[in-house]
């Protein structure tokens, strides 16, 4: 039997954040999350979907001729097809990366992709969720992600930086600001400030297209 998963769309545009942001990605948003971030911008992927096979999946990622393959969420990896499924990405020659909250355990994961580990900070509401043993999971081609809602945030996540020296383990240590709730300017203003080791970055797809589905 062919191995299946629920999709809720395959879709081709920029990569919006993360190390390759502004580079043209085809996205696999799988259906279904555990968590309820209260920030969340894809609520719209909890449920529905359509059930594909992993064939189905990868001739219609193959139709846009990318070279850079995003599988996220929802959270991916509640879906247990999902590891074979960026396996076989990464087989047929794509630079993959997975987007997670690091809920789950990541270890699975095919160490071609380039995990995308989004640490849920005090103001997303599910920081109980975190799994810190994923930390001694990461590679240097692996990415540590913080949206931070307020300074506590913030505070909250140099801590974690500074505990687990995401800087020397993992590629990226990624931190931006939570759209409408903190301020982009005053979020670099503390990054430089404190020269910390961290990628500021703002989610491109916000400002080009409003978060529409489908970019």
């Amino acid at each position: 039997m062919n191995q299946t998963l629920r999709i809720t769309e395959i879709f081709y545009s920029l990569q919006g954040e993360t190390r390759s942001a502004g580079l043209p990605t085809v996205f696999v948003r799988l259906t279904g999350c555990p968590l309820r971030c209260q920030y969340c911008d894809t609520a719209y992927a909890f449920s529905g979907g359509e059930i594909m096979t992993l064939e189905e999946i990868l001739a219609q990622v193959a139709g846009y001729r990318p070279r850079y393959v995003c599988v996220t969420g929802g959270e991916p990896l509640a879906q247990p097809n999902c590891i074979a499924l960026l396996t076989a990405l990464c087989d047929a020659g794509y630079e993959v990366s997975l987007e997670t909250s690091g809920a789950l355990d990541i270890a699975p994961v095919d160490v071609r992709v380039s995990r995308v580990v989004d640490l849920k900070t005090p103001g997303s509401a599910e920081v109980g969720r975190n799994r810190y043993e994923n930390m001694a999971e990461l590679t240097r081609n692996d990415q540590v992600k913080f949206v931070a809602c307020s300074r506590e945030d913030y505070d909250w996540a140099v801590s974690k930086i500074i505990e687990y020296r995401l800087d020397a383990r993992a590629g990226e240590v990624l931190m931006s600001p939570s759209h409408k709730e903190l301020d982009a300017r005053t979020l670099a203003d503390w990054i430089v400030a404190d020269n910390l080791p961290v990628r500021m970055q703002l989610q491109l797809h916000k400002y080009l297209w409003n978060d529409e589905p489908g970019h």
